[in-house]
């Protein structure tokens, strides 16, 4: 394999439909069945990684007890026993749940950022950065759009 054939391959992989590329994960639908599903907000940022507004989520300050879901999936991926106020406006966690999410460079802004994302279903949910607080030091910074609390 040479170089030429390696460029190929990545204009290749990259000339691919969206919907191709999603296939790798668990569940499925076309873009109608997420527009039908979604409002225009939650699409914008689960299937086109946009971003609500700071402040704008009520779960931002909901401390009760329960679990956080994917709204696309329903899939199980934050604890309330990880949640903290970071102060952003926006829903934080210090980490996950097992097996619960997938991560990927985010090269859209000036800087590389850590993207996260529903590994069942592929929806994004936001972002993660080294500025949390221990024991991980991580801030899980969410779209809260992009999730739904389910009390205990």
């Amino acid at each position: 394999m040479n170089r030429r054939h390696v460029l190929l391959g990545i204009t290749a992989l990259a000339s691919l439909p969206k919907s191709v590329l999603a296939a790798s994960f668990e569940v499925t639908r076309s873009d109608a069945e997420w527009r039908a599903m979604l409002t225009d907000l939650q699409y914008k940022v689960m299937r086109k990684e946009g971003t609500e507004r700071a402040g704008s989520s009520p779960l931002d300050k909901n401390y009760e007890k329960g679990v956080y879901h994917c709204r696309g999936c329903d899939l199980k991926l934050y604890s309330s026993k990880h949640k903290y106020d970071s102060g952003t406006g926006w829903p934080s966690f210090y980490k996950s749940l097992n097996n619960a999410i997938g991560t990927k460079d985010d090269r859209k802004l000036l800087r590389v950022r850590t993207e996260c994302h529903c590994r069942r279903c592929g929806s994004h949910l936001g972002h993660i950065f080294d500025d949390g607080p221990k024991p991980t030091g991580k801030r899980h910074c969410l779209n809260g759009v992009s999730l739904v609390f389910k009390p205990a």
